[in-house]
């Protein structure tokens, strides 16, 4: 370059590198071995609403409190990369709230990592318009909807001018019309399951049974064996009787329960003697923190959904709970999206690992004991 340039003075440019971290919109924090904050950017300052000079030297730990499991390990281990999603983090005194949590070594600097945070930005945040001091768009609409409105409409004309050709034309060319519908169709299930991950609204928890949901999920998904080897499927129960009823909202668990089963069924289907276990038990230890307060929530009971296939690719599983991953050729990637959505909205966890000694892919919902949530009433029924 001919001209040496001072860019703070305007000139063009390569920028330095330091400004260029302070232009981050992300909150970055620079981690010592130790897991102290080395350093921030205005963003993280601004996220964490403290100054530099209150957050430097101070451990992470007494900054920000992790609900994930995971998170602390790789924390921990000092040399992992982690993208974890909408997790659950307690800045100080506040509230736990969904953060989007990114780990990495720094290159050259053994022990050294960096912290990313940044709130959620997924399918429930797009947004059009101007967003309003509430939280919500000025023209009342959020993408989802504003797309669900002018895509379905032409969608169904469509499905209509479709089933309208297919009484004039003969049996090789209603094949044709066969898939516009079948296409139309697929396309307008997207659009829902997008919609559900865009809802704000919660529905109400009450006390339920979680092995009558359990088993209403498994019936329907029975009932729907029509592709090749289904006839094959084995689902093992192993259920404790003992088991308390929990908070729930009833629909959405069997809708959560019947997606696991789907994906453990399609998971498995090529699989010499495909299984499925269902277990539920006791599982001391994980709490989560919820309402204005932070209030201490225990989630004692667990659901275990299981399958013998050969599992989620490795590249896959730190982000299997993400919108539109998938490790299906044809899979969406919105059906374990709305899961985790679903689950969280019921103040519970879901969580996925591999067992490769036994050849068993887990996923794990737990959930609160009925009672134990303001607002639920319990019936003194067992599940």
């Amino acid at each position: 370059m001919n001209n040496p340039f001072d860019w703070r003075r305007g000139e063009t440019g390569r920028p330095d590198p330091k400004r260029l971290m302070a232009s981050l919109p992300q909150a970055l924090v620079l981690l010592a071995p130790d897991l102290t904050i080395a350093t921030v950017n205005p963003a993280a300052e601004q996220l964490l609403c403290q100054g530099a000079r209150r957050l430097i030297g101070r451990s992470i730990h007494d900054v920000c409190v992790f609900e994930e499991p995971l998170i602390l390990e790789r924390l921990a281990d000092r040399e992992a990369h982690l993208v974890a999603p909408a997790s659950m983090v307690r800045i100080f005194d506040t509230a736990a709230r969904p953060i989007d949590v990114i780990t990495g070594p720094v290159l050259h600097f053994p022990g050294w990592q960096i912290l990313v945070l940044q709130e959620p930005v997924g399918v429930g945040a797009l947004t059009l318009g101007m967003v309003g001091d509430d939280g919500d768009d000025a023209t009342g609409l959020r993408a989802p909807e504003v797309l669900a409105h002018e895509i379905k409409n032409p969608l169904a004309g469509i499905r209509g001018a479709a089933q309208l050709l297919e009484r004039r034309l003969g049996d090789t060319d209603r094949a044709l019309t066969g898939l516009i519908t079948r296409e139309v169709d697929r396309i307008a299930k997207l659009i829902d399951q997008m919609q559900s991950l865009s809802q704000r609204s919660v529905e109400p928890a009450v006390e339920c049974n979680l092995h009558e949901a359990a088993r209403h999920a498994q019936a329907i998904l029975l009932a729907g064996r029509t592709q090749a080897g289904a006839g094959r499927l084995v689902i093992e129960e192993e259920f404790d009787p003992s088991l308390p009823t929990i908070t729930a909202n009833p629909d959405a668990l069997v809708q959560v329960l019947l997606n696991l089963l789907a994906n453990a069924r399609d998971a498995c289907e090529h699989t010499a003697g495909p299984r499925i276990i269902v277990r539920t038990r006791f599982a001391s230890g994980i709490q989560v923190h919820v309402g204005p307060a932070g209030k201490a929530l225990r989630l004692p009971i667990e659901l275990r959904v299981s399958d013998n296939g050969p599992g989620v690719p490795a590249s896959l599983r730190d982000h299997i709970f993400e919108p539109f991953v998938s490790a299906k050729k044809s899979g969406q990637g919105l059906g374990l999206a709305l899961v985790q959505k679903l689950v969280r909205d019921m103040n519970g966890r879901v969580t996925h690992d591999r067992d490769e000694a036994k050849g068993l892919t887990h996923f794990r919902l737990h959930l609160p004991v009925a009672g134990t949530v303001p607002g639920t009433v319990t019936g003194g029924a067992r599940a």
